[in-house]
């Protein structure tokens, strides 16, 4: 059993590395069959599906990024190469994939342009950028874990990972306002430019944002955490798939407005 937490941060890292795959194939790519008589007919094949599975997959590492936490804590196993281990599952899973999925919407947004056929790959390179940020993220954080007993300084690098890998099933599986909002959003390039930018300088900020476990779970400690919780449920009948990013936001606007004498209240 001491091993479980370490066997959930791998396959925390499993998953996000099925999902990067997925995403690298979503591209339109032509198939061979052969028709009657023997002769070989092409089609095109498009890969929406791919997407979309790929953000699922993201999902399910998130959820044994979760696991992988509660069980170390259950079962009261603490180790540097957990700690460590985590770290580098995340960057995969919540780093890089997130930063496949940005690179693919800007293929998208530059391939409808004019000048389709004269784009350079260097205008799709800053997407990555969010896989460097996460790394700095988390090496900080890994340095000074033990000052961030119930708020991170800076925006923890799932919650990007989660709100990026939720940009396909936004565009395929939301209300129709959302998806429009969404879709018209990821294909300008200078959109998806401006939600990097602030994704990165959010990761690498000196903001104090909510840990979802508080230190104690009385209601002048955890009404945060509380309120985010009721109302991202609440507006998963409305929003559906949408609720992500209306948590995500959610989240950002709870953490700035959170007193600060709470959280050197709970610091004590």
């Amino acid at each position: 059993m001491k091993h479980l937490p370490n066997l959930l941060t791998l396959a925390n890292l499993f998953c996000g590395c099925i999902a990067i795959a997925y995403f690298l194939t979503a591209q339109p790519y032509t198939s061979m069959n052969i028709g009657e008589g023997g002769l070989p007919t092409w089609q095109w094949v498009y890969g929406a599906e791919q997407m979309y599975m790929g953000s699922i997959f993201i999902g399910i590492a998130a959820l044994c990024d979760l696991l992988d936490g509660f069980t170390a804590r259950a079962l009261k196993v603490f180790s540097p190469i957990g700690k460590d281990l985590d770290s580098l599952a995340d960057i995969v899973s919540f780093g890089v994939a997130p930063a496949v999925v940005l690179f693919k919407f800007l293929w998208d947004a530059l391939m409808g342009e004019k000048n389709a056929f004269d784009v350079n790959m260097l205008g799709m390179a800053p997407a990555f950028l969010v896989a460097c940020f996460a790394a700095l993220r988390l090496a900080k954080f890994n340095i000074a874990a033990s000052e961030q007993k119930s708020y991170f300084i800076g925006m923890p690098v799932p919650a990007v990972g989660i709100f990026v890998g939720s940009f396909p099933l936004l565009v395929w599986f939301s209300p129709p306002f959302v998806s429009h909002l969404m879709a018209t959003c990821l294909q300008n390039k200078w959109s998806i430019y401006l939600i990097i930018a602030i994704l990165c300088w959010l990761m690498v900020s000196r903001i104090k944002f909510l840990k979802m476990v508080p230190a104690k779970w009385n209601i002048t400690s955890a009404w945060p955490q509380y309120t985010l919780v009721v109302l991202s449920a609440i507006s998963v009948p409305f929003l559906q798939v949408g609720a992500v990013p209306f948590g995500f936001i959610l989240y950002i606007l709870l953490s700035l407005i959170y007193k600060q004498a709470v959280v050197a209240e709970n610091d004590l």
